[in-house]
């Protein structure tokens, strides 16, 4: 916390998904109960993990301009219709099922202390959520898991996915502040280095169990940021709040 200036602060920006909220958990649980109505045997925690692992480079392609702006929801079908037929199932899931999996991320648990953590940090700064989540999805997320933030910043607004730097700025605009008075929350490396490289201050949380059981999630002790906290709790005693 050396050089870090807790009153240079006016919004804290949070990233969701894994930061937030179980991605692992809530859509491997979906999942499974939308693999036993089509009555198909996969491992549905291995499937999930495998998904995600297709999110950051999808979202890539729409930054480098190797396809235009595409919507969270339609890059997740894609990467489900992909993975779907690479596991040799895809004629067992009609568009409904489809649908269901990708309205998955919809609907996801946020972490036992985010709630009160976050309130906690609302009490002094504006809070905000900032996510390459689209702004209904999220909007449904965050209303769902009763997350109490002052606003919704939706990578959709900027037309372009974090880590660019252009999402970051986005959000600093909108409310009126300069980047470095934003304080991005994140438990990604790439998310903490994107942000930094955008001029935002960086707290680090740890989300040792986002990826589940069998992979190792992100540490702070590999990435370079402002604040390392366990939690969001552990982040309002850093900051005072």
């Amino acid at each position: 916390m050396a050089g870090f200036d807790p009153e240079g602060v006016r919004v804290i920006a949070c990233d969701i998904f894994g930061t937030t909220v179980d991605w692992y958990g809530g859509v491997a649980a979906q999942a499974a109960g939308v693999f036993a109505g089509v009555e198909v045997e996969l491992d549905a925690g291995m499937f999930t993990n495998e998904w995600r692992d297709m999110y950051l480079p999808a979202m890539r392609r729409v930054r480098e301009g190797e396809r235009e702006w595409a919507y969270l929801d339609t890059l997740h079908r894609e990467s489900l219709d992909a993975l779907l037929e690479s596991h040799g199932v895809a004629g067992k899931f009609d568009d409904a099922a489809r649908a269901r999996l990708v309205r998955a991320w919809h609907l996801l648990p946020a972490w036992p202390e985010a709630a009160a953590g976050l309130a906690r940090l609302r009490r002094r700064y504006t809070l905000a959520a900032l996510s390459n989540g689209g702004f209904a999805l999220l909007t449904r997320l965050v209303k769902a898991a009763e997350l109490p933030f002052d606003c919704i910043v939706s990578a959709e607004l900027a037309r372009s996915y974090k880590p660019g730097p252009e999402v970051y700025r986005t959000a600093a605009r909108l409310l009126d502040v300069e980047p470095a008075e934003v304080l991005m929350v994140a438990c990604h490396g790439w998310d903490i280095d994107g942000a930094r490289a955008a001029g935002l201050r960086t707290a680090f949380v740890e989300r040792p169990r986002e990826k589940g059981p069998r992979r190792a999630a992100d540490r702070a002790a590999d990435t370079e940021s402002d604040l390392a906290a366990g939690d969001f709790n552990a982040l309002a005693d850093l900051l005072g709040c």
